[in-house]
């Protein structure tokens, strides 16, 4: 491979790797360390007096409500427990509508007289913490001037230890409200969302006969895509760094084409990484599950276990940030964007939804005769009919401008949110529309034809990776969510249009109960009802295929291709309705998130407006004219030799330097034409005046990677970044 002196050097960095210090222990017993650095109940329960650990568990287990009179022998406990880890502060963490992670560090550490100092952490510290609230998204809800905002310790989700070669801290999980006790965050709706999906999911279960049985909540299985890349290539993109996705780049001769990556063999320096990454989340308690390769080159994916979905939430962002920090230390990058290389597979975030408890496990399995299980049929009736009412709510829970990349491009699910239920249950909820199910479809024995292999056990019904969501056996998997954001969102929505449907479904039947008809009976007719009036959105086609999008439109389906179609939705009256009347938004929140999501969506394009214009102008033009400066310095010295000049290869060069001089001027007076004053204004105008211009401008540049000499080419090429590693 020729290439420019930086990016050989950059290649034989990446060749000369090595990788750190081992921390594997052969003698370590598996799962030895796992909750090492979580104030677990185990922990809890040596360290607090019988009557406050017998009162903190009832508020984690069973939803009571939490006792300040305990917080300060809590916060004793912690403490002491914090120090024996080696912390020497404390952090309330919390989740801005940034998607990202915030902490704010205190000192356990309080001086005294004489120069000496007292660890301290009374109960009162624990509960409450103070960060300025106007420095964070808020969507109107504080301006500078308003500023005072705090963080509430959330008992339900255990603090952890965050390890760091100079010192550790104790993390206490947060929410975070205003001044006047409105959200600015993602873990207050996700708890109040959590609290009114299980109040009412507990409604229908009691119809069914149970009785004293724990609280439902919902559970989430995050599936995490990424991308890594060796930070030798990362560094010379300015765009992997400011934007997180390459806003330039040529498709390599080899893409996916060959379908060879996924699940093929993980490299050796990829595993250490992923070993390593592993053991860090098992002591933070996170349930890392599966590793495998994904389908583009240089792309990989962890799943963790199922849990409760706050906790899954707080775990899906520590995650992120064990990913990044373990990669910097294996001289890798970990890349979250939804769509960091165009042209090859982007990442997803696919998030297994199901609701249920210790008691019951999921409530989402259909067993071998799913016609016989009335109350999995009631479940899953009233997802259908959640979806069906609420599409566009789950779908603007997904909408962002790096999401836009991914969604719907043949790799990921359409824009069209609709279900699929696999042949049997379909089979059964059609014989329910036409009047009652007498059968299901069993499952089946395959042979293979070879004697020494086992027969093979088949469901009776295959997956859809092209459903946006789909059931999966026990869950349903919504696979609409991005790599890089949030898992709280989607889980709101689910949360809330599930409260929703079995408010509406357990009125339903509460009511005829109550009027003297058989449950059965009234069972039956509800389902039917609601397979009749919602069925449109069950679809167990290609969504890929165009056909889907006429058929999508007939059924009255959205078809929300852009955030900017999505993210109206949130103020729709019947969203603001549905989210006051269980108590997750009030409407001004709702508006809040409305504007934060226009401003994150110009803010981003804006960025990586302003990014393609400088690398356009300041590196790819001139390594381009610099080409056709030597082609045309070769004309004219055979001209004046007195030989015929071939000039094709000048005229190459020159017709796409001529088309990326005038894209950037393009680009250029976008970027200096004012939007307008609100944010959907501004939303507006990167929608259609900024990505044109920006892929007018990566239209020349990728033409002139193809034609100008690699030794001037001045960024890592696809190739480079996707197959050295």
């Amino acid at each position: 491979m020729s290439g420019n002196a930086v990016r050989l050097q950059a290649i034989y960095n990446v060749e000369a790797y090595e990788p750190p210090a081992f921390s594997f222990d052969p003698n370590e017993a598996p799962g030895e360390v796992f909750g090492s650095n979580v104030f677990t109940k185990a922990e809890m329960q040596l360290r607090l007096p019988k009557s406050v650990y017998k009162s903190v568990v009832a508020t984690i287990e069973k939803g009571a409500k939490l006792d300040p009179a305990v917080a300060d022998a809590v916060a004793a406990a912690m403490k002491d427990w914090a120090l024996s880890r080696g912390a020497t502060h404390y952090a309330h963490v919390f989740y801005p509508m940034t998607g990202f992670t915030a902490e704010k560090h205190d000192s356990f550490l309080e001086p005294v007289s004489d120069g000496e100092t007292l660890a301290e952490f009374a109960g009162k510290t624990l509960i409450q913490g103070e960060p300025d609230a106007s420095s964070f998204p808020s969507g109107g809800l504080r301006s500078t001037f308003e500023a005072r905002g705090y963080t509430g310790w959330d008992v339900t989700s255990p603090a952890y230890i965050l390890e760091n070669p100079n010192g550790n801290t104790l993390c206490i999980p947060t929410v975070f409200v205003s001044m006047t006790g409105e959200a600015l965050d993602y873990k207050t709706p996700l708890l109040r969302s959590q609290q009114a999906m299980g109040a009412h999911a507990e409604r229908i279960l009691k119809l069914f006969g149970h009785k004293n049985f724990e609280k439902v909540v919902s559970f989430c299985g995050p599936e995490q895509e990424y991308f890594l890349v060796d930070r030798h290539f990362f560094l010379l993109r300015p765009d992997l760094i400011n934007a997180g996705r390459t806003l330039f780049g040529a498709k390599p001769p080899k893409g996916q084409e060959f379908d060879d990556h996924y699940f093929g063999a993980v490299p050796d320096r990829v595993l250490a990484f992923m070993m390593d990454t592993e053991r860090e989340l098992f002591k933070l308690g996170i349930p890392a599950k599966t590793r495998h390769n994904e389908v583009a080159p240089a792309q990989f994916e962890v799943a963790p276990m199922f849990e409760k979905a706050n906790i899954a939430s707080d775990h899906q962002q520590l995650l992120m940030t064990v990913f990044k920090n373990i990669a910097k230390k294996h001289g890798m990058e970990c890349l979250f964007h939804e769509k960091p290389f165009a042209g090859v597979n982007g990442s997803g975030k696919h998030v297994n939804f199901s609701m249920g408890n210790a008691e019951f496990g999921s409530l989402l399995v259909p067993g071998d005769t799913p016609h016989e299980n009335a109350q999995f049929l009631v479940f899953c009736a009233a997802i259908i009919r959640a979806v069906h009412k609420f599409g566009g709510l789950l779908r603007v829970s997904v909408a962002s401008a790096t999401n836009d990349h991914r969604l719907g491009a043949n790799e990921a699910p359409p824009a069209i949110i609709s279900i699929f239920l696999g042949a049997q249950l379909a089979d059964v909820f059609e014989q329910i529309a036409k009047g009652a199910a007498t059968s299901s479809k069993g499952k089946g024995v395959m042979h293979i034809g070879v004697d020494t292999l086992p027969t093979l056990p088949t469901d009776p019904g295959d997956r859809n990776r092209t459903s946006p969501f789909a059931f999966t056996g026990n869950r349903f998997e919504f696979r609409a969510p991005g790599s890089g954001q949030t898992v709280a969102v989607p889980m709101i929505i689910l949360n809330t249009i599930m409260a929703d449907s079995f408010d509406y479904m357990a009125t339903v039947l509460e009511k005829a109960v109550g009027e003297g008809e058989d449950f059965d009976v009234a069972v039956q007719k509800l389902l039917t009802e609601i397979i009749t009036e919602h069925g449109a959105v069950v679809f167990n086609g290609d969504g890929y295929s165009d056909n889907w999008q006429t058929e999508a439109a007939a059924r009255g389906l959205p078809n929300l291709k852009t955030t900017l179609d999505a993210v109206p939705e949130l103020i729709k009256p019947e969203a603001v309705e549905v989210f006051e009347k269980y108590g997750v938004f009030s409407e001004r929140e709702l508006h809040s998130r409305y504007e934060v999501r226009l401003e994150q969506y110009a803010l981003t394009i804006g960025v990586e407006a302003k990014l393609a214009l400088e690398l356009g102008t300041t590196v790819i033009l001139p390594a381009a004219v610099r080409y056709q400066t030597e082609l045309a310095q070769n004309v004219a010295t055979l001209k004046a030799a007195g030989v015929d000049a071939d000039t094709t290869m000048l005229e190459a060069v020159s017709a796409p330097i001529a088309e990326l001089t005038a894209a950037l001027g393009t680009l250029k007076a976008a970027l200096s034409e004012g939007a307008g004053e609100s944010a959907l204004d501004e939303a507006t105008h990167a929608q259609n005046a900024l990505l044109p211009a920006m892929d007018a401008v990566r239209a020349g540049a990728d033409k002139l990677e193809t034609v100008v000499a690699d030794d001037l080419w001045p960024l890592p090429t696809y190739q480079e970044m996707l197959y050295i590693l």
